[in-house]
């Protein structure tokens, strides 16, 4: 997915759901730090995302643009609406989410995972896929290790 292809989600959410912000969780939050991203970053063309004032109308975006909807069979990608419970992510993320809005988004915002607490989040799921993308946002250096050290100290999870 290209951060575009985000711009583009975010739009239709907004018109779907008449909210202009949502929460990006899925990987491609990843895409609105604004860096350069290497394929395996940005190979999914789904995005996770919620209205971020009213999570619950998450299931309305996954019915119009969700999986196997007309704009996933037109564009190729979609959104799939998620809730906040979704992620397992450190202590006060939702404090550090990276503001995605311009013109393109036309006065939607995407509120995106910061990428630490992302590939944090990523690493708590632990499914193989998660640490393929947690290697590649280090090998990239999309994220510190120090911090994504100190910040797993953040979950709130077993060991």
């Amino acid at each position: 997915m290209r951060r575009d292809q985000l711009e583009h989600v975010l739009r239709a959410a907004a018109a779907i759901v008449g909210e202009d912000d949502f929460v990006v969780i899925g990987s491609q939050a990843m895409l609105g730090s604004g860096s350069e991203l290497p394929p395996e970053i940005v190979a999914s063309v789904e995005v996770d995302l919620y209205p971020r004032s009213a999570p619950e109308r998450a299931i309305e975006v996954d019915g119009a643009i969700g999986d196997g909807s007309m704009f996933h069979d037109t564009h190729g990608y979609f959104a799939h609406g998620v809730g906040p419970e979704t992620a397992v992510a450190p202590r006060g993320w939702q404090s550090r989410l990276v503001p995605l809005t311009n013109e393109n988004t036309r006065g939607a915002t995407g509120w995106c995972m910061e990428p630490h607490d992302l590939v944090v989040a990523k690493l708590a799921a632990g499914r193989e896929r998660d640490i393929d993308y947690a290697r590649a946002a280090i090998a990239a250096r999309l994220v510190e290790t120090d911090v994504l050290r100190d910040r797993i100290e953040w979950l709130d999870v077993d060991d």
